[in-house]
């Protein structure tokens, strides 16, 4: 990994981590089954049907950078950690200033905050608290 880490790179880091957590198995209580006999097909059920593709399974060492990426959003508040979160699972702007009773502008302003804060501490700075959130947003571009 680069020595400097950007709020491109931390922005694709998320993204993998969503679709990483995405691409998982769903969690199943212990004990599921099902009661139903299970179906035998035969060839003639095959013919001229197109095949079901799987979607591979992440790689351990994706898990483990969804891991270390979904970790970063406790560095921040809630709100802006769901920001980063929302728009990293894809959702709308309309979506998360619905749900964050905040404008569109706003809301963009808290995701690039948020992104700039996880670059400062990535790269081993302290967040200045007494410097306003573009002086923070414009120190990692």
């Amino acid at each position: 990994m680069a020595d400097e880490w950007t709020r491109a790179m931390v922005a694709d880091r998320l993204d993998l981590a969503a679709n990483v957590m995405r691409s998982m198995p769903p969690v199943r209580p212990q004990g599921y089954f099902s009661a139903w006999p299970e179906y035998v097909s035969t060839f003639a059920d095959h013919v001229e049907q197109e095949p079901r593709m799987k979607k591979p399974l992440p790689s351990p060492r994706m898990i483990t950078q969804a891991d270390e990426a979904m970790l970063w959003l406790r560095w921040m508040d809630r709100d802006i950690g769901q920001i980063l979160w929302a728009r990293a699972n894809r959702k709308p702007w309309k979506w998360i200033t619905w749900s964050q009773g905040i404008s569109r502008s706003a809301a963009n302003r808290r995701h690039e905050y948020g992104l700039a804060v996880i670059v400062w501490k990535l790269n081993g700075r302290t967040v200045p608290r007494k410097r306003s959130m573009e002086f923070v947003i414009q120190q990692t571009v």
